[in-house]
């Protein structure tokens, strides 16, 4: 009796590789893929698209924040230039800040990202003292500068990415789904308190939008994602029942007309200036709405004043920008060689891509109002100089990539271009650890068939040898044992092997050695 069994069909992807199709087996019948046009495929086209986006982007805000703010200056008896002109030494102070962020060797921002999360959590404690803190319209967020207002909770969502990706990456060799949660996680509960504590409500969003990016990024099943929306909302939920006004702000935009001279004044204005704008928009700078009739017009709401003035067709530039913005984000994490630029270019991109959908989504009354502002556009101090310095980091991981690498190493640039954008040394740039003692002590780095084990601060890194039958070279820095010295007379030391015992090269099965004490002298 034979028994035949039948192989197992192969699935439908594993087909397409090698070359069947439902028609037929030849893979000349497979059609072309389209791979778009060749610039799109080119070294520098990342660092490209974020710069043209972004400019872009900080153009039309320039131009809508001069439009939108100029009457209510000039109603307030101020000069009607003020607060473009204010936006506008802003914009130029964030320019400087990308070109020091274009600058930054990624192992240094590695290196300092924990440092710098304690200094923001110190900040958020700060402004919440009553003297320091200044606090508008019920809420504690900003410290005075005197030209502006500083706002710690923007900068804690930068550092929160940059520190998140950095512990991701140290943990990618032995990354699970415990330590994917329990360094980030518990950090992002602490600051969601301090932002609560303000009451910043936006911003524990986009929080959390960081969140999603860097465990997104990082691998996390899908399923985590549906528990952390449950639990999301039940805090929401108790967040409610704990200030009332917040279920206002998130029904509003279910029924605006329901209350039009309180929860729904904002949003039905909101709806009237799109709807004014219509297809070409009423042109630019004969808004009606910016004056005085639809509150936060240059800030919260100024998409509304871009489709009021350039029409739907204005609105779907912008949106077409964020999209670009969002393509060469994405694109940098897919393209980078390094874990870190991986997740950083992720959480960010969630972050800035997740933020303007928020604006336009409760402008247009899709989403509830969260107060959030619209990256590059709205206007604002440290939500603009923070947002042209995340560009800046995006330009730097987009110089990163391999064949960016190449192409700045081997294409003859000027001087100012070097001086703004310097070619990095390798595609992944190694993190050097910090080291307070003053030692010069040089880092072993990971070589061959060898790895070095980082251990906490103050102890030696400890060089451990790949499983081969080489014999490990003695160190120099220390001292030769006397058990362990070689004999000149001839006779074997101790622990020696044996006399026909195999050689060095066999594998030799050693008794265990009892734990020696640790000298002094080391």
């Amino acid at each position: 009796m034979t028994s035949t069994r039948t192989p197992l069909r192969q699935p439908r992807t594993a087909r397409l590789r090698a070359g069947a199709r439902p028609g037929g087996s030849s893979a000349a019948r497979r059609p072309p893929r389209w791979t778009g046009p060749a610039w799109l495929d080119g070294p520098m086209t990342s660092c490209h698209l974020v710069l043209g986006s972004a400019g872009l982007l900080l153009l039309i805000g320039l131009t809508m924040v001069f439009s939108a703010s100029a009457i209510e200056a000039a109603l307030d008896d101020e000069p009607a230039w003020a607060p473009g002109v204010k936006q506008l030494v802003l914009a130029c102070i964030g320019l400087g800040a990308m070109v020091v962020a274009m600058r930054l060797p990624v192992g240094l921002i590695r290196r300092w990202a924990p440092v710098a999360l304690l200094v923001v959590v110190g900040l958020l404690l700060i402004v919440l003292i009553p003297g320091i803190g200044q606090e508008r319209n019920g809420a504690r967020q900003w410290i005075p500068l005197g030209v502006t207002d500083f706002q710690p909770s923007e900068l804690g969502k930068l550092v929160f990415a940059l520190w998140g990706a950095h512990v991701l990456a140290l943990r990618e060799r032995y990354l699970t789904t415990q330590s994917l949660l329990v360094p980030v996680l518990p950090v992002f509960g602490v600051l969601s308190l301090l932002l609560i504590a303000e009451p910043d409500f936006g911003g524990v969003v986009s929080l959390g939008l960081v969140l999603v990016g860097l465990l997104w990024a990082g691998g996390m099943p899908m399923r985590w994602f549906g528990a952390f929306a449950g639990v999301a909302a039940v805090l929401v939920a108790l967040m409610v029942w704990v200030a009332p006004y917040r279920m206002e702000r998130i029904t509003a935009f279910l029924d605006p007309f329901a209350d039009p001279t309180n929860t729904g004044f904002q949003a039905i204005r909101g709806m009237y200036a799109l709807a004014t704008g219509g297809l070409w928009g009423v042109g630019l700078g004969n808004s009606k709405m910016k004056w005085k009739i639809l509150p936060e017009a240059e800030s919260d709401y100024i998409f509304a004043i871009i489709g009021e003035e350039l029409g739907f067709l204005g609105c779907l530039v912008v949106v077409t920008l964020y999209g670009v913005l969002a393509y060469a984000g994405f694109r940098i994490a897919r393209r980078s060689a390094d874990r870190f630029v991986q997740l950083a270019s992720a959480a960010i991109t969630v972050w800035l891509i997740g933020q303007a959908t928020m604006n336009m989504g409760y402008v247009v009354g899709l989403l509830p109002v969260t107060g959030v502002t619209l990256p590059l556009i709205s206007a604002g101090g440290t939500s603009l100089i923070l947002t042209l310095f995340i560009v800046g980091l995006l330009v730097r991981f987009a110089c990163s990539e391999p064949a960016a690498v190449e192409h700045l190493r081997t294409v003859e640039r000027g001087r100012l271009a070097r001086l703004l954008l310097p070619a990095p040394a390798t595609a992944v740039d190694p993190v050097r650890p910090r080291r307070f003692d003053g030692s010069a002590e040089p880092v072993l780095p990971v070589v061959g068939a060898v790895r070095t084990l980082l251990h906490a601060r103050g102890a030696e890194a400890r060089r451990t040898p790949a499983r081969t039958g080489t014999p490990r070279a003695p160190r120099p820095d220390r001292a030769v044992r006397p058990d362990r010295a070689p004999r000149t007379d001839g006779a074997p030391r101790a622990g020696a092997p044996r006399a026909g015992a195999p050689r060095s090269g066999a594998p030799l099965r050693r008794e265990p050695e009892p734990r020696r004490r640790p000298r002094d002298d080391r």
